[in-house]
């Protein structure tokens, strides 16, 4: 069978993308949290050169700890933060208390979903009161050449 035209396009093998990241954990001198997943690439222009967006994903696993894992921090580019709860008899509830700072205004989520952060808008803390099941949270950068990183860093 021929390789499709467009195989290229697809990423088949996620990556540990930690060394990408510049605002959380490990990045700010804090251990990565007991209870996450280290973050996955999801999409990137490393791995598809044409991506206009930055995909991670990790897994939250529950604690009854509050937990801090991203500081305060602005891109120049946008950026989606989605919230993915696991309880498939109801996939609205998130079964964890998030709180999510944006411009110094402190927000809760209890339930699936995700929030646009514009470019430059400073956003985060970003942590967990409590998380009572697993569930999924994924970070989309908007970003025309792929990266988290502010250009000065690159």
């Amino acid at each position: 069978m021929a390789t499709s035209q467009y195989e290229h396009l697809f990423v088949r093998e996620l990556k540990d993308c930690r060394d990408d990241m510049s605002n959380e954990a490990e990045a700010v001198g804090r251990p990565l949290p007991a209870n996450l997943s280290r973050p996955w690439a999801i999409m990137r222009s490393e791995d598809v050169p044409e991506a206009k967006a930055y995909i991670t994903m990790s897994w939250v696993h529950p604690t009854s700890e509050e937990t801090l894992w991203v500081d305060e921090h602005e891109h120049e580019y946008d950026e989606v933060l989605v919230f993915t709860g696991s309880n498939r008899e109801d996939p609205h509830d998130l079964g964890a208390e998030v709180y999510l700072d944006i411009e110094g205004e402190r927000h809760l989520i209890t339930t699936s979903g995700s929030v646009y952060i514009p470019a430059g808008t400073k956003h985060c803390q970003l942590g967990f009161n409590r998380v009572d099941r697993p569930f999924r949270f994924m970070a989309v950068a908007l970003s025309g050449d792929g990266h988290y990183k502010p250009a000065s860093e690159r």
